[in-house]
């Protein structure tokens, strides 16, 4: 779908219109292209002062394996972690060279005054950070500490990241990773997807990154050898899905309803996946998909996409409308990961991950019953998390919540609303089908074992419910 006035801004005519008048000017974004470097340009990496460096050496033996090209300052104590790890680091001489990625371990911070130190890491060189850049801030969960000090300096990092992600611009994203004590190396996963061009629409982001299997991968095929079923894959957001995990190694069970069999089978056969056609509301519905997992040993994740909206105002709105969009995108959810689960056919270390939004995060005008469904699902995300957690197989279940995406459904919005969907939000634009998939990837990736229950938006950090 063409975003016109994106299309403009990027001429210069246009770009200096938009300047004058003081209109968004949405840029470019850099997005992930296979053969690429996962990091794209230099790294200026930075620690706050401490005794514990399990973050630091983390955060170095991955830039290690990325063979990244690495800056530090000149006192910076994450110095010898880099020469741990091999990492020959070269100097920040504040000069006026751009950084890609700027990456600060904030996990010994433990109180308010320590706070100084991420704004003069990062106060020197804000103006430093390339276009379609990436911050991240990387720090301890504040709900595990017990020590009032610590607990609220490491909160305060959350409103640090999400005024970064708004300030930056240029397409620049800000995260913060909070990582369990002992988890340290389940950051492999998180790190590699936050500093890359696959989360080129993911900004003011918390992700909680805990206990879990910490399963190596070949990062050039993460997916290789797994197999994955993915719901509603026809066409849209479920269609890049498939595209994406297949791209990245997985044999991908395509499922759509029979009446999508033609666009379905075409998806599949261009990834070299298979078909499956079932209602997902239907009663046999999780027989049929055990079935046809069998025949491949098994699924090593479920990407719960298909979904409808029927948006009326709730005066407006009959109850056929509630019901097929509750029992589409929340109720079929819940049959079929309970049937799943209690007939063993997710492997040890599945995936699940789930399709919320952000109208079920914020509410949206004239969807009630959409809005209700997708905040269902947070709850379902929420609740099913503990109960892998309990158990001993390594499962994980997460869920992404996407903003304005560019399909066919955004498509038919008028075209007011469609244009502040669009520019509401911290890119100035609309996300891809590509956004979410990669964002999905990344959940499902066997190296994932330390993410569960994570609800992760991809909206550009939209202003809705932020």
């Amino acid at each position: 779908m063409s975003d016109r006035y994106g299309d403009f801004v990027q001429s210069s005519i246009g770009k200096k219109v938009a300047k004058n008048l003081g209109l968004p000017l949405p840029v470019s974004l850099d997005r992930f292209e296979s053969g690429q470097r996962l990091v794209r340009g230099s790294v200026l990496v930075g620690s706050a002062d401490g005794n514990d460096n399990r973050v630091s050496k983390s955060i170095a033996r991955i830039l290690s394996e990325l063979h990244a090209e690495v800056f530090v300052n000149s006192r910076d104590s994450i110095k010898d972690a880099l020469a741990d790890a091999n990492v020959e680091a070269k100097a920040n001489t504040g000069s006026e060279d751009n950084f890609k990625v700027l990456l600060f371990d904030a996990s010994n911070i433990s109180n308010a005054d320590e706070l100084k130190q991420v704004y003069e890491f990062f106060h020197f060189v804000a103006r430093r950070v390339g276009k379609s850049g990436r911050v991240v801030v990387i720090g301890r969960p504040p709900e595990e500490i017990t020590d009032i000090e610590t607990a609220l300096a490491q909160r305060a990092l959350e409103g640090f990241v999400k005024s970064v992600g708004k300030e930056f611009k240029r397409g620049i994203t800000a995260q913060l990773i909070y990582v369990a004590e002992g988890s340290e190396n389940n950051l492999d996963s998180t790190l590699r997807f936050f500093t890359s061009a696959r989360s080129a629409y993911v900004s003011g982001q918390v992700v909680r990154v805990g206990k879990g299997n910490a399963v190596e991968v070949d990062w050039t095929q993460p997916l290789g050898g797994k197999t994955m079923l993915v719901t509603g894959a026809s066409r849209g957001i479920g269609e890049a899905i498939a595209r994406v995990l297949a791209r990245e190694g997985a044999h991908v069970i395509c499922l759509d309803v029979p009446q999508q069999q033609a666009d379905l089978q075409k998806v599949a056969s261009e990834i070299s996946g298979s078909t499956l056609m079932v209602d997902i509301t239907n009663d046999d519905a999780g027989e049929q998909i055990a079935e046809a997992a069998k025949k491949r040993g098994g699924l090593d994740a479920i990407i719960h996409n298909a979904g409808v909206t029927r948006d009326k105002t709730l005066a407006k709105m009959d109850e056929k409308k509630w019901d097929m969009v509750i029992n589409i995108n929340l109720a079929s959810i819940a049959r079929l990961n309970r049937y799943l689960l209690d007939n063993d056919v997710l492997k040890e270390d599945a995936r699940i991950v789930c399709v919320s939004s952000i109208s079920g995060i914020a509410g949206n005008l004239g969807q009630t019953n959409y809005a209700t469904s997708k905040a269902g699902v947070i709850g379902l995300v929420d609740a099913t998390a503990k109960q892998l957690a309990d158990n001993d197989k390594g499962m994980t279940i997460n869920a992404v919540a996407p903003g304005f995406i560019e399909t066919q459904m955004t498509e038919a919005i008028p075209f007011a609303i469609r244009e502040a969907g669009r520019r509401m939000n911290s890119m100035s634009q609309g996300g891809l089908p590509v956004d979410v998939a990669e964002t999905i990837a990344w959940l499902a990736s066997p190296a994932s074992g330390g993410l569960n229950g994570n609800i992760v938006r991809v909206c550009g950090q939209s202003l809705l419910g932020a």
